[in-house]
């Protein structure tokens, strides 16, 4: 069983991927738990001002992520990260330097949250397309699987270690520690073997590698098309965690960072279940995996809302943050294995764009939300949202596939799906000439 879930960091360029990004997002989830926490004192327990910095962070995304999609489809992608994460460190750096001498002032927060972001608009697309030349396709949705491992484990141990430490050292050492954890991918990255990467042949200076191509080549897949528009709504609306949680805890519950700290904790403890649930998958999940998975995290994320108490949040945050990383990591998986590797860098940038650079319409609403209507009701109103986009796009595809869902009450209530016709090669997919999605869907979406 261990031998299987881990099977690619037998890979050692892929072993050196997965230590790096590890020690660096422990950093970085330190940090953005310091950052909350520092922004509510600096606003004067704000939502809205979370909100705000969460925006920002990822307003770089939703404008620079197409463009770096194009940059890993055209350059070297292990080249492009070194530069993407040493911008990054740079920036926190001097942010941590802000901090713990005791300057900073709110807009220095915004400030360097866009910077950072920046810097993540560039790193996030070229690092998704990335992992595909670290291990053979056979591997792959293992690896991807164990990516986002990675990324919940630093969720639990960032938040976790910044809660404890920010009531122990303060929040000026917390920047600092979490700032030299962040400088880890430069090295890791310098020290891969570049004759072990699964490279493609980089397209000459003649070739022009369009933006505009990447995205036909997305409408021509409803394969593609529908995992998308799913992560767009439930991204922009139901993975708000940043802002909701933190004022959750303070506001709602008047706890402190370490409370802040388990919340966030425990979202993550879930997660990563989440990801390991699918390290074992050895084939293209199917479009009913990432459908349920959605429904699930709106049902779950109604109930935080409703939450009488913070052990009660704290508890059904476990299954929250199961599903939200099930389903994230599903429909990454759907994507990246049903893609020509010519396109995969444009196609993973416009994921993360829908996924990602919607945060700061999210946030914004979010935080506005709870200002106004109280931090519960942001919660229950993301997650009825999700839950309702969900049912749409099962709604969607069995109207469009032709399957059927059968439900029986005796001997024993069961539901069962019913095929018409099996599903479609990515292959056999990619070459429709036409897209498969009709104009009012697409204009739509």
């Amino acid at each position: 069983m261990l031998s299987t879930t881990f099977r690619s960091l037998q890979i050692r360029n892929y072993r050196l991927f997965t230590v790096g990004q590890l020690v660096k997002l422990v950093g970085v989830w330190m940090m953005f738990t310091a950052q909350d926490w520092l922004v509510l004192d600096l606003s004067g327990n704000s939502p809205g001002a979370l909100g705000i910095v969460t925006a920002l962070q990822f307003t770089p995304v939703l404008l620079l992520t197409l463009f770096a999609g194009k940059l890993a489809d055209r350059y070297d992608k292990r080249t492009l990260l070194i530069i993407s994460n040493a911008m990054f460190a740079v920036t926190a750096i001097v942010f941590a330097i802000l901090v713990a001498s005791g300057v900073v002032v709110l807009w220095h927060v915004f400030l360097f949250a866009a910077l950072l972001g920046i810097a993540n608009s560039i790193e996030t697309p070229v690092r998704q397309a990335f992992v595909s030349e670290l291990v053979e396709r056979r591997l792959l949705p293992n690896a991807l699987s164990l990516s986002a491992a990675t990324f919940n484990t630093a969720r639990i141990g960032g938040p976790a270690l910044a809660g404890v430490a920010l009531a122990l050292i303060g929040t000026g050492p917390v920047f600092l520690l979490a700032t030299a954890l962040s400088i880890a991918p430069v090295f890791t990255y310098l020290l891969m073997r570049t004759a072990d990467l699964l490279r493609s042949a980089l397209p000459s200076e003649s070739d022009d590698t369009r933006i505009v191509d990447g995205l036909r080549y997305v409408l021509k897949r409803q394969d593609l098309v529908l995992p998308m528009a799913l992560m767009f709504v439930v991204g922009m609306i139901g993975f708000n965690f940043p802002v909701t949680l933190a004022a959750l805890a303070k506001i709602d519950f008047h706890a402190g960072p370490s409370s802040f700290g388990l919340l966030t904790t425990a979202l993550a403890v879930g997660a990563l279940g989440g990801a390991l649930a699918g390290s074992g998958r050895r084939s293209r999940p199917g479009v009913y995996k990432v459908v349920v998975a959605a429904i699930l995290f709106g049902a779950f994320e109604i109930s935080v809302g409703f939450a009488p108490s913070f052990i009660v949040a704290m508890i059904l945050l476990v299954p929250t943050g199961f599903f939200s990383i099930y389903l994230a990591q599903t429909a990454n998986q759907r994507v990246q294995m049903g893609v020509d590797s010519a396109y995969r860098g444009r196609v993973m940038a416009l994921y993360v764009l829908l996924f990602l650079g919607t945060t700061p319409i999210g946030a914004t609403l979010a935080g506005w939300w709870g200002e106004h209507f109280g931090v519960p009701a942001s919660l229950w109103g993301s997650g009825l949202v999700s839950l309702a986009a969900g049912v749409a796009a099962l709604i969607w595809q069995l109207r469009h596939s032709g399957d059927r869902v059968r439900a029986r009450v005796r001997p024993r209530p069961s539901l069962r799906l019913v095929r018409t016709a099996p599903e479609p090669t990515p292959a056999a997919a990619a070459l429709s000439p036409e897209p498969v999605l009709e104009p009012k869907v697409r204009t739509a979406a």
